[in-house]
């Protein structure tokens, strides 16, 4: 029994609870350890003592960098994702950290999200089971995780102030599904709150956020914590449902004088204070480690890279497997990019050049290029072009500079430097066969140059191990699975959300609803440089045998043969989607309900399954406040991205039985479409025949949208009284 058990803590030790004792602690109560906390989507950024930055964005302890969310993402690999917690879990053990704050699960709404290199998707699937794998891996050593940003913070753009004005269907169908899948599959110690509003409250504040989704509606019994500084009211938020204020604002007197003032609930406090307690329990019992094998988490590292990497395109230039003369081109290849800027920002204990890398397997030259700030350098590029022509294939690296992209802003365009574009047209010029490598945290634009080059590798933000990734793939040593979990469009204007990102005057409208990435463009058909889902291997698969059969009352299995028909060992992403073919279209054409990667040798054959429930084909009703399945035909869909649709198989479900109550405001076609209203309606309107069946077709389909009360005016015999005894009759039938 501990001091705390024999003796209650007071109000005022159960306040302190609640707000840290410093940036990266919670205050120790008694017998009841502080609990450390560090940064570590990616990698554990753990600050150095007696550092004289308070947050340690410059000055952390060297920990293995692994590939952010935006590459491990495009593995599309649960498994991998698992292995890179678990590795991540035993650093932070070592270096001293309870709980990690990661992973980022929120939506890529923009390409132009400044910390878009920190989430894992434009689809709430992908970043749901990516997000559980890498909470799991973490909490398998009993160290915390802590998902973020929840919710709705998809913009760096005013992003402690803006509210995302948002209706609850896309909520609820795009932007909380990947933390309700985290939190009821994996059950994170740790939600951490965004900074932004929701509709006009924010998110520190909100109750029904942190209360009445998280908790009532999903389970979470875990601990809420604010953002750092994202806390205003601290007694509102403790009211809400906030557990934690990070960092101090040595205000806990407001706390204790609020409750005692009748301001704020005493229970409020007791139950953040509690749940504060319980998690330091947890961690102070997990296991400890005193360091990590380096060696082997750089390996891991290294093939989580090479596993993100996605081959956008390849006209036969690739691999360089008997490349003759190589010449590589780019200060990006000598100077990597491998992370973003801002609080994910890890000191490597490696790094890996792409440069050195593919210098010692192919006795490739170098040439610089282009400077790093973006200013024209003309003997740079003169420099490069020589190299170029000397060379049978150019290995070009193009990204985007340190600058352009980071926590804290937001791009203003998708387009590369046009130094690095120039370059590259004057390479492809003198050189026969041109291969791009790209170096970005957020998508960029290909349309405008890709035709300069044979073949485009997407290398994302690799991590630091990324060098040795690059340079397996492009020499055929492993065969490229990475896979797109965003679409790449062809301009900036393209884009859903163009219109409306990102915002102003303290608003954001987030207009184009669920209508986000490929749910937009293959729903409208518009053209787009490269799809989500899409990817290129050095071999080829095949798909057949589907079988989609219902197994139980809205479930539904769904089963397809993959085969290696190429000479290579290789992985495949064998992607399901439902799909619903609607004349005007009223929700996303199609849906990513399920993925599997697997790795196939030549000739090797793979049975894949998936199993659909009732979630799979519902969709919100914010009529009934829930989850609505209505009955009808839909489609499953396997392929090899959203436009890549190998296989169909039609299915259908029963819906989910219920049944809309009717009222006075309810239309004729709600009436005549309701299983009793249309009996009653029918039975009782013998003399309005013309109107509720056959008669002129337009006339039909003008009275169907009529309200029933609103017929009194027409002199049908529809009256008041009898439109109310319409009601009643129903009512005492269903």
């Amino acid at each position: 029994m501990t001091q705390t058990d024999r003796d209650p803590l007071s109000l005022e030790e159960r306040a302190s609870l609640t707000s840290g004792r410093d940036t990266w602690h919670t205050e120790e109560v008694r017998d009841v350890p502080a609990i450390t906390l560090a940064d570590g989507p990616h990698g554990v950024r753990r600050q150095r003592k007696g550092s004289g930055d308070a947050l340690g964005l410059t000055d952390s302890v060297p920990a293995t960098c692994f590939p952010p969310a935006v590459a491990l993402g495009s593995s599309w690999d649960a498994d991998l994702a698992r292995r890179v917690g678990a590795a991540l879990a035993r650093e932070a053990s070592a270096l001293g950290a309870d709980v990690l704050l990661g992973p980022g699960v929120n939506i890529k709404r923009s390409p132009l999200c400044g910390r878009n290199f920190e989430y894992f998707s434009e689809d709430p699937h992908v970043s749901g089971v990516m997000g559980a794998a890498l909470v799991a891996g973490i909490q398998s050593r009993g160290i915390g995780a802590c998902v973020k940003h929840f919710a709705v913070n998809n913009q760096e753009t005013d992003r402690m102030r803006i509210s995302a004005d948002v209706d609850e269907q896309t909520l609820r169908e795009i932007y909380l599904p990947a933390f309700e899948h985290i939190v009821r599959t994996a059950a994170p110690s740790m939600v951490m709150c965004s900074y932004n509003k929701i509709n006009g409250v924010y998110a520190s504040e909100n109750h029904w956020l942190l209360t009445e989704v998280l908790r009532g509606e999903w389970g979470f019994e875990g601990a809420v914590v604010s953002d750092w500084g994202a806390v205003n009211d601290r007694a509102a938020a403790l009211a809400a449902g906030l557990d934690l204020e990070m960092p101090p604002t040595r205000t806990d007197h407001e706390i204790v004088a609020a409750v005692r003032a009748g301001r704020l609930d005493e229970d409020a406090v007791t139950r953040a204070a509690d749940r504060v307690l319980a998690l330091a329990g947890r961690v102070r019992d997990a296991e400890r480690f005193d360091g990590w094998d380096v060696d082997e988490h750089h390996e891991l590292a290294r093939e989580a890279a090479r596993g993100s990497i996605v081959l956008l395109k390849n006209d036969g230039v690739l691999p360089l497997e008997d490349p003759g003369r190589v010449a590589v081109v780019g200060e990006l290849a000598r100077t990597p990019r491998y992370q973003g800027h801002g609080s994910s920002h890890v000191v490597p204990t490696r790094l890996d050049g792409a440069w050195d890398a593919l210098r010692e397997r192919t006795g490739a030259t170098f040439a610089a290029g282009y400077r790093l700030d973006g200013e024209p350098d003309a003997s740079l590029a003169a420099e490069a072009v020589t190299a170029a022509s000397a060379a049978d294939v150019a290995v070009v690296f193009l990204g985007l500079p340190d600058q352009a992209e980071s926590e804290g802003f937001d791009r203003t365009s998708i387009d590369l430097p046009a130094v690095q574009t120039d370059l590259l047209r004057r390479v492809a010029g003198v050189c026969p066969r041109v291969v791009v490598v790209l170096a970005n945290g957020g998508v960029v634009s290909v349309a405008e140059w890709q035709d300069a080059a044979g073949a485009v590798l997407e290398g994302w933000l690799p991590g630091q191990a990324g060098g040795s990734a690059i340079a397996d793939i492009l020499t055929g040593a492993h065969s490229p699975s990475g896979r797109l979990t965003e679409t790449i469009p062809n301009r900036l204007a393209d884009v859903p959300s163009h219109l409306h990102f990102p915002g102003a005057d303290g608003r954001v409208v987030y207009g184009e609803g669920r209508f986000v990435g490929y749910r937009y463009y293959d729903t409208l058909g518009r053209d787009v440089a490269y799809p989500f889902g899409h990817g290129l291997s050095y071999t080829r698969f095949e798909y057949s045998d589907l079988d989609a059969r219902e197994t139980g009352r809205n479930e539904w299995a769904v089963e397809v043969t993959v085969t290696n028909a190429g000479d290579r060992t290789a992985h495949e992403v064998v992607q399901l989607y439902v799909a619903f073919d609607e004349e005007l279209p009223t929700r996303p054409r199609h849906e990513l309900r399920g993925f599997a990667k697997i790795e196939l040798a030549p000739g090797e054959r793979s049975r894949v399954r998936f199993a659909l429930t009732g979630r799979d084909v519902a969709q919100w009703s914010p009529a009934r406040g829930d989850w609505r399945v209505d009955a009808g035909a839909f489609t499953v869909e396997v392929g090899a991205s959203s436009r890549d649709i190998r296989l169909r198989a039609e299915l259908a479900t029963p819906g989910d039985g219920h049944v809309a109550a009717l009222g006075r405001m309810s239309t004729l076609g709600e009436w005549l479409d309701h299983p009793v209203g249309s009996r009653v309606l029918k039975s009782r309107l013998r003399g309005a025949d013309g109107f509720t069946s056959g008669g002129s077709p337009a006339l039909l389909a003008l009275a169907r949208g009529i309200p029933l009360a609103k017929f009194s005016t027409f002199g049908i015999g529809l009256s008041g009284d009898v439109v109310d005894e319409l009601v009643a009759a129903v009512r005492s039938e269903s």
